[in-house]
């Protein structure tokens, strides 16, 4: 599958409802005991971009967009409004040795947290760190794959962090658009689902 490194349009995006799910299976016994058994280790998120129409022109740009990632075929970028920045992030710590770093982004409840890869940061919006210093050149980003690549080895001890803004790299979960003609010039979508994809 074909991955487009073009963004959904934010004006339609903003209006979206979703979120992150998971795949939990569940065996309840004859006792009402329950075992659960999860299948994903991350999360994958899935929205409805339905309700974020609002005028023709915008309906006009979603139907050219599906169009041309041809349905379910390709990925493209999209922007989760609930969640779409991080700050002061630790992506790594220097050894000497290494020089790729991977942007994440951790979600902490209590003493259990999540790291979530991110792959598709913004260009423009990430800000790198070493010990808490602005690090202004000396590496570069892959918006592609959310790698940072040091020219040089951080040293060891050395703590890496980052601010970004990202994308969700999504695909449409159907290959059919219906409209309905509720009055003239008037139509509506019911459902237009998209679904995190792993790239």
């Amino acid at each position: 599958m074909a991955f487009i490194e073009t963004r959904f349009p934010t004006d339609i995006s903003y209006g979206s409802g979703g979120g992150p799910e998971y795949s939990t299976d569940i065996v309840i016994s004859q006792s009402g005991y329950e075992q659960r058994n999860s299948n994903w280790s991350q999360a994958r998120a899935r929205y409805n971009v339905a309700h974020g129409i609002k005028t023709q022109a915008q309906l006009n740009t979603l139907i050219a967009f599906f169009r041309a990632r041809k349905g379910m075929a390709d990925g493209f970028r999209f922007k989760d409004w609930t969640d779409y920045n991080a700050s002061g992030q630790p992506i790594g710590t220097g050894n000497g040795i290494q020089t790729i770093f991977q942007l994440l982004k951790s979600y902490n409840s209590g003493t259990v947290t999540e790291s979530r890869i991110i792959s598709k940061p913004i260009a423009g919006t990430v800000n790198i760190y070493a010990n808490s210093i602005l690090q202004s050149s000396g590496y570069s980003l892959d918006t592609s794959t959310g790698k940072v690549t040091f020219t040089t080895a951080p040293t060891s001890g050395v703590v890496i962090t980052a601010d970004f803004e990202f994308d969700v790299p999504v695909r449409f979960d159907t290959d059919r658009l219906s409209a309905t003609l509720d009055t003239y010039g008037s139509n509506s979508w019911n459902d237009i689902p998209l679904v995190e994809i792993r790239v």
